[in-house]
C-alpha cells in the first residue's frame, strides 16, 4: 500500500471512529455543570436555579428521560426551562414524565422552535449562512398546547411574551420572557418596562440568545438572563471551540456564564462595566434526531447558584 493510500485509509478510519464516538458515546454522556452568579441583594441566602434546555425528546429515549428525572435530587429552589423539549409528535407525555417531580418545584418556561415544529433534515452548511433560522414550507406542527398546559397545570410560570413574579425562598423574583426569537415569535414590546425596584432580582428568559433580546432585557434592568438554543456549538473543535452559535451571539458566549450589557455587541466580558448583567447560555442535553451527534461538547444541564452581591447595586 502506497503512502497516499495509507493516509486515506487512516483518515477514513479516524473519521469513522470520531463519528461513532460523537453519535454513540458523547451525545449520551450527560453532565451537570455548576456555576455561581452574584446577583442577589446583600445579605441574601443563596438560591439554586436548575437550568434545563434543548431536550429534543423522542419517547424511546429512556436513558435521557431518567437522567432528567434524576436532577430533582439536586433539590433546586427554582427550575427554568428554556425550550426545545420536543422532537416527535408523541413526545409531550414523555417530556412531562422527564420533568417529573421537578414540576413540583417553582418553575418557569419559554418555548423554542422545536416545541412548535417537528424536526426536518437540514443541510448542515446552512448554519454558516443567514438562512439558518428560516422555517421551511409546511412543517408538521407539534401539540405545543399540550406541553404548555402540562407545565401551567403544574404551576409553572408561562413566560412566552409575558412577565410575572415568583416567591422563592422568601425572595420576590421578577421574570420577564419572550417566545422564541429564532423564529421571530418574540414580542418584547408586550413585556417591555423597567425592572421592578421592589423585586430582589429580575431575570430575563428566552430560548435563543439573539442580541436584540439580550439588549432589551438588560436595557430594562435585568440582572440575569438565561437562554439555550446554541447546543454549545454541538460539534466543536478541540482547543478552538464552537464553529457556530446558530444565532448572532458570539462564539465565546456559546455556552456557560458571561457578562452582557446593552449595546456591547459581543464585546469580551472582560470589558464589562461593573453593573453589567450576567448571562447564562446552556449547551442543552439533546440533539435533533436528524443530527444525533455531539463532539467536544457534552450534553448538559446547569445548576446556577445565585449568591449575594459583594456590594449594593448602583
Amino acid at each position: 500500500m502506497n503512502t497516499l493510500a495509507r493516509t486515506l485509509t487512516g483518515v477514513t478510519a479516524a473519521g469513522a471512529a470520531t463519528l461513532a464516538y460523537a453519535s454513540l458515546v458523547e451525545r449520551n454522556s450527560f453532565t451537570l455543570r455548576r456555576v455561581t452568579a452574584p446577583v442577589l441583594p446583600r445579605g441574601s441566602a443563596p438560591l439554586r436555579v436548575l437550568h434545563v434546555s434543548d431536550m429534543h425528546l423522542v419517547p424511546s429515549q429512556r436513558r435521557k428521560i431518567e437522567w432528567v428525572r434524576s436532577l430533582d435530587a439536586l433539590e433546586p429552589d427554582l427550575v427554568i426551562n428554556t425550550g426545545d423539549n420536543l422532537a416527535h409528535l408523541q413526545a409531550v407525555p414523555a417530556a412531562l414524565d422527564a420533568m417529573g417531580s421537578l414540576m413540583e418545584r417553582p418553575g418557569a418556561f419559554v418555548m423554542g422552535s422545536n416545541d412548535y415544529f417537528a424536526p426536518v433534515i437540514k443541510n448542515p452548511f446552512r448554519y454558516f449562512t443567514s438562512d439558518h433560522a428560516r422555517v421551511e414550507g409546511d412543517r408538521t406542527r407539534l401539540p405545543t398546547q399540550d406541553l404548555v398546559r402540562g407545565f401551567e397545570n403544574a404551576g409553572w410560570l408561562n413566560l412566552n411574551n409575558r412577565r410575572g413574579h415568583l416567591s422563592v425562598e422568601g425572595l420576590d423574583l421578577e421574570l420577564v420572557g419572550v417566545d422564541d426569537p429564532h423564529i421571530e415569535r418574540d414580542r418584547y414590546d408586550e413585556v417591555a418596562g423597567p425592572a421592578d425596584p421592589d423585586a430582589a432580582l429580575t431575570i430575563g428568559v428566552a430560548h435563543a440568545p439573539y442580541l436584540r433580546t439580550l439588549d432589551a432585557f438588560t436595557r430594562d434592568g435585568a440582572d440575569l438572563v438565561i437562554a439555550g438554543h446554541t447546543h454549545g456549538g454541538q460539534v466543536c473543535v478541540p482547543f478552538y471551540g464552537a464553529l457556530v452559535t446558530n444565532c448572532d451571539l458570539g462564539r465565546e458566549r456559546v455556552k456557560g456564564l458571561s457578562r452582557w450589557w446593552p449595546g456591547c455587541d459581543n464585546a469580551p466580558s472582560s470589558e464589562a462595566p461593573d453593573d453589567a448583567a450576567w448571562l447564562h447560555v446552556s449547551a442543552g442535553f439533546g440533539t435533533s434526531p436528524t443530527a444525533p451527534v455531539r463532539f467536544a461538547c457534552r450534553p448538559e444541564a446547569t445548576l446556577i447558584t445565585l449568591r449575594a452581591r459583594d456590594r449594593a447595586r448602583g
